[in-house]
Order: structure tokens, then C-alpha cells, then sequence
């Protein structure tokens, strides 16, 4: 009997490297951290150890890659997306949220989607991973935390363009993001008392407003607001001077205003390392921090650390829950 449920891992867009990445994982993990792979076992690299199940309680990493099977039409060719695939690998993810939800498997870690292969192929209709799980669980709004061991930051915009930033940041999605942030860490990362820092959204977080006024207007009063209720939290802080190892060391998360403010530092720091973790689910959720690489799928040259890293603090995750 095993000492903990498998985690489920959703296999991706099959023409990345998602399926090498897989077989890496269970080879490098093996019967430690227990998971099993949703997909099609055909996509799995040529050679690659195979168990068959039909239940998540099955996985047993000793016979092979656990694989719950899951179909797809047409053939695969590493490198280019297959249109036909597309719905395979959207319900493939649907598929491992219901065996998190259902108490069958301990979170879900998903591989990496290739957002337009699956809008040609099945007309995805979701910015990506984190906007199709929260419509599938109803969630209101969910926060995308990147965490590594060097530092966890959250984006408050995520797949917007920039010029869209200043006004998607209102009071309630920032105070949303906060809390989320704030309530993860508790939950997840057993941190009793988060320490939380703000970035500015303008140069020198606005220099006094002579380089904007959204840290006068929105940011600092929102601020100030959680610190009288007793939130451990700073800001608005120029971002350029917030993510060197001193200012790193003064604060459990970071909250950025928007997608490059808060992944560049990271990608920078712990580029192999860096997981991303969606926050304010009803489940846990952890993924590679990085793409589908179609450049180098198919030759055996993917790098697993990220996926193994986000393996890991999935199942930390799971033990902090408990």
C-alpha cells in the first residue's frame, strides 16, 4: 500500500516534450514520489518502461511509467502539433482535475499546452493552463505563483498585453491577488506568517507621481489598508531593486503588477528550477515552468529538472495540506 496518492501528471501537447519529460521524471523519481502520466502511451518515448492502469491506486512506479491511457487520434511527429490532438490533450487535463477533485490522485501537475495548436485544433478558448482550470472549477479568480527555492513571485496581470495592464489593475483584483497569495502560502507552503512585498507598476514605483500616479492612487492605500489589519506586507517597491539577494531575503513572496515584472527575476535567478503553482483552486496544481520546446522535441535533449521540481513541491504541497 502506498504511503501517499500518486500525483497526476497531464501529458501536453504529445509533439512536445512533454513525453520525454515524463519518462526523465519517473527515471530519475522512481518509487519515491509516486505519479502516473495521462496520455496516450503510444506518444511516450520509443523504448520507455510502460505500466498500465486503470485506476490511479494502481501506479507502481517499479513496473514502469504508470500510464492511465488516454487515446488520440493521428499520428504523432515530434516537433509539429497535430490539430487532432488538441481535444485529447484539453480533456486529458480535465481528466486529471476530476481525479484530484474526486480524492483518487494527491494534486495535478500539468506538462506544457501549446495554446495555439490547441485554439487551431479545438478552439481552445482560454489564455492558457491557469484560465482553463479556473473555469472548470467555477473558481472566481485564481492567482499564478512562480516558486523556486530562491524566490516565490506572483503577477497580478498575467496574459494581457501590456498596454491593457494599468487598467486590468483595480482595487479588487489586486486585493484578490494579495489574499490569494497570502492564504496559499499558509495553506500550501506552511508559512504562519507570510511575509508579503509589493512592486510598483511605474519606473521608481512612480517617483512621487512624476512617473505615475497608480502608486499614490491604488497601491499604497491598499497597502496601507492590510498592514492595519495586521497583514506582514510592503509597498509599493520600485521592482528594479526588489529581487536582489538582501531584498529577496526580507519577504516570503513577491506581488508583481504584471507577466515579465515577476517572471524575468525568477526565469534569471532559478531558470531550471521554477515552478509554477496556481493558487485559490480547490486542488493543488504545479507545472514546468517553461514551454512546449517543439525545437527540441523528440531528441532526447529536454531538461526535467523543472518538471521533477514541480513534482516535488506538489507533493510538499500535499504534506503541508495535510
Amino acid at each position: 500500500m502506498q504511503a501517499q496518492l500518486p500525483i497526476a501528471l497531464s501529458c501536453g501537447e504529445p509533439a512536445g516534450i512533454g513525453p520525454e519529460l515524463a519518462q526523465k521524471a519517473w527515471e530519475a523519481l522512481g518509487p519515491s514520489l509516486p505519479f502516473f502520466w495521462i496520455g496516450d502511451p503510444a506518444h511516450l518515448p520509443e523504448g520507455c518502461p510502460v505500466q498500465l492502469i486503470d485506476r490511479p491506486g494502481e501506479a507502481d512506479p517499479a513496473q514502469g511509467v504508470p500510464v492511465l491511457p488516454h487515446a488520440m487520434p493521428g499520428p504523432l511527429t515530434p516537433g509539429t502539433p497535430n490539430p487532432s490532438h488538441a481535444q485529447g490533450v484539453i480533456d486529458a487535463i480535465a481528466r486529471g482535475v476530476a481525479l484530484v477533485r474526486d480524492g483518487a490522485a494527491l494534486a495535478l501537475c500539468t506538462a506544457p499546452i501549446h495554446k495555439k495548436a490547441l485554439q487551431d485544433g479545438a478552439g481552445f478558448g482560454h489564455p492558457g493552463h491557469t484560465e482553463y482550470l479556473a473555469a472548470l472549477t467555477g473558481t472566481p479568480r485564481v492567482v499564478m505563483m512562480l516558486a523556486s527555492d530562491q524566490l516565490r513571485v506572483v503577477p497580478a496581470t498575467i496574459h494581457i498585453p501590456l498596454a491593457e495592464v494599468p487598467a486590468a489593475l483595480t482595487r479588487a483584483l489586486l486585493l484578490d491577488t494579495i489574499r490569494i497569495t497570502h492564504a496559499g502560502l499558509i495553506r500550501d507552503f506552511g508559512i504562519a506568517a507570510p511575509r508579503l512585498a509589493v512592486s510598483g507598476l511605474n519606473p521608481h514605483a512612480g517617483e512621487g507621481g512624476k512617473m505615475g500616479r497608480e502608486e499614490i492612487d491604488l497601491i499604497a492605500p491598499l497597502v496601507a489598508e492590510l498592514q492595519a489589519e495586521g497583514m506582514d506586507i510592503i509597498g509599493p517597491l520600485p521592482a528594479d531593486t526588489m529581487f536582489h539577494a538582501a531584498a529577496r531575503a526580507r519577504y516570503d513572496a513577491a506581488i508583481a503588477m504584471y507577466h515579465d515584472q515577476a517572471l524575468v527575476p525568477i526565469k534569471t535567478l532559478d531558470f531550471d528550477r521554477g515552478v509554477n503553482v496556481t493558487l485559490g483552486l480547490p486542488f493543488i496544481r504545479t507545472s514546468p515552468d517553461h514551454g512546449t520546446a517543439l525545437d527540441i522535441a523528440g531528441r532526447g535533449m529536454a531538461n526535467p529538472t523543472s518538471l521533477i521540481e514541480a513534482l516535488k513541491m506538489a507533493a510538499r504541497m500535499g504534506a503541508a495540506r495535510a
